[in-house]
């Protein structure tokens, strides 16, 4: 731990920790200690403000993951006023961070080297970090955007309208010939509204609002939620609903790598691969469908638990599939290594060099997983219950594919769908019976 957040308030993942106990620090003394903590290896995991009691003044909470301890540190500070010293320029992870601080409560982060809006939404005050007219309507997209300027660069606009189900957004490219300069997205466009209708709850709503934030990512959501009430109240589920809690999981997973290997063959213009591959999320898919009936899974996470059960005939049922899956996946994927001409349409795309990736926080896939150390956590039969509740086999992931994002991800995906096991201890185990 470093030595100006010896005074952070420290728990585990899926912990809790009183408002009471999280250490106020001065605005100065906070900053410090994040950029310190940064430096030192550690990273924000989240930068957000709260409303207080007194007008004019503004809580922000900091939250940074210590990997090496596998443990999170929390802190916060008092911001009075309508500015704060933005950290930006030293510690590039909380670009984004201070810009939705801005948008949410009207707080100019001084000093921030692209103050722009991130959703064009209202102040949840009454004042506003663009100074823009409460009587007129935001529009998405509007203001300034990085321009490169020069012979033979062209600009290319997409969006917010797309020939597909994807949200709509705004997409800005400056472009040099073939190669690709600048991207700059505008989000905004669109608002479910699902932070408001959250807010009082929890209610009965809350749950099934939390399984539609992404229609990918049921089980991940509702799991999240589920945990936090667990935490907030002290009851911890059972040592069988954590399995099964995980092998849902994992099959949710398995189908968002196995789609988006299918996705990233479609973009070099590889159908085989993408064909294969869309069918088999579905089959994928179908297996959660086993769970629960829904190919979502919704309604299967529940706080304290799960709503169904696996029944012991469906069993073998799953496993056989999951053997068969996991045959018809690795041929698909194996086409994308052996053609040539697809390998060369990936390599020297996107480059995004180390220490890029390591100064806006780069993880996992976002920054292609191997150029940054991580942690893979398996979910596997807890003969002792790991600290998510699932069950941990943990072993570092170090691979050398520096500076190929696009190549990286591919690795990335396809090494996940390997390294999962087929879930046939977890789903047989009689953990909790």
């Amino acid at each position: 731990m470093s030595a100006r957040t010896v005074n952070f308030a420290a728990f585990s993942n899926g912990g809790c920790v009183p408002l009471g106990e999280i250490p106020e620090l001065d605005v100065a003394g906070f900053g410090t200690a994040i950029v310190s903590a940064v430096n030192d290896g550690m990273r924000v995991s989240s930068l957000f403000g709260a409303e207080t009691k007194k007008p004019g003044e503004t809580m922000l909470y900091a939250i940074l993951s210590d990997d090496a301890d596998s443990r999170l540190l929390a802190a916060r500070t008092l911001v009075r006023g309508d500015s704060f010293p933005s950290l930006t320029p030293d510690c590039p992870q909380v670009h984004l961070f201070e810009r939705e601080i801005a948008e949410q409560f009207g707080l100019t982060p001084a000093g921030h080297p692209w103050m722009k809006p991130v959703r064009y939404s209202r102040s949840r005050t009454d004042r506003d970090a663009w100074n823009r007219s409460r009587s007129e309507p935001i529009q998405p997209g509007s203001g300034d955007f990085f321009r490169v300027s020069g012979r033979q660069v062209h600009e290319v606009a997409v969006g917010p309208v797309h020939a597909g189900i994807i949200e709509p957004g705004h997409f800005r490219f400056q472009c040099q010939g073939e190669r690709v300069l600048n991207l700059e997205i505008a989000l905004g466009y669109q608002h479910r509204g699902i932070e408001v209708s959250m807010e009082g709850g929890p209610s009965l709503r809350s749950l099934h609002l939390m399984e539609t934030v992404a229609g990918d990512t049921t089980i991940g959501h509702s799991l999240t939620y589920c945990q936090i009430l667990e935490s907030l109240s002290g009851r911890k589920p059972p040592a069988r609903a954590q399995v099964l809690r995980g092998l849902a999981l994992e099959l949710e997973r398995l189908a968002n790598h196995t789609g988006d290997l299918g996705a990233l063959s479609g973009d070099v213009g590889y159908l085989p691969t993408a064909s294969f591959c869309g069918r088999i999320r579905g089959d994928f898919l179908n297996l959660t469908a086993l769970l629960c009936g829904n190919r979502f899974g919704r309604g299967f996470v529940r706080p304290g638990g799960t709503g169904f059960d696996l029944a012991p005939a469906d069993v073998p049922i799953l496993v056989r599939r999951m053997e068969i899956l996991k045959s018809e996946a690795e041929t698909a994927i194996g086409l994308l290594w052996e053609n040539q001409s697809v390998m060369a349409r990936f390599e020297e795309t996107g480059v995004l060099p180390r220490e890029t990736a390591a100064g806006c926080q780069g993880k996992r896939i976002a920054a292609g997983c191997p150029v940054l150390p991580s942690i893979r956590i398996v979910p596997v039969c807890p003969d002792a219950p790991g600290r998510l509740g699932i069950g941990r086999r943990v072993c570092p992931c170090l691979r050398a594919l520096d500076g190929n994002p696009p190549f990286r991800r591919l690795h990335h995906r396809a090494g996940r769908i390997a390294s999962r096991r087929t879930g046939q201890d977890c789903a047989g185990s009689t953990c909790g019976e």
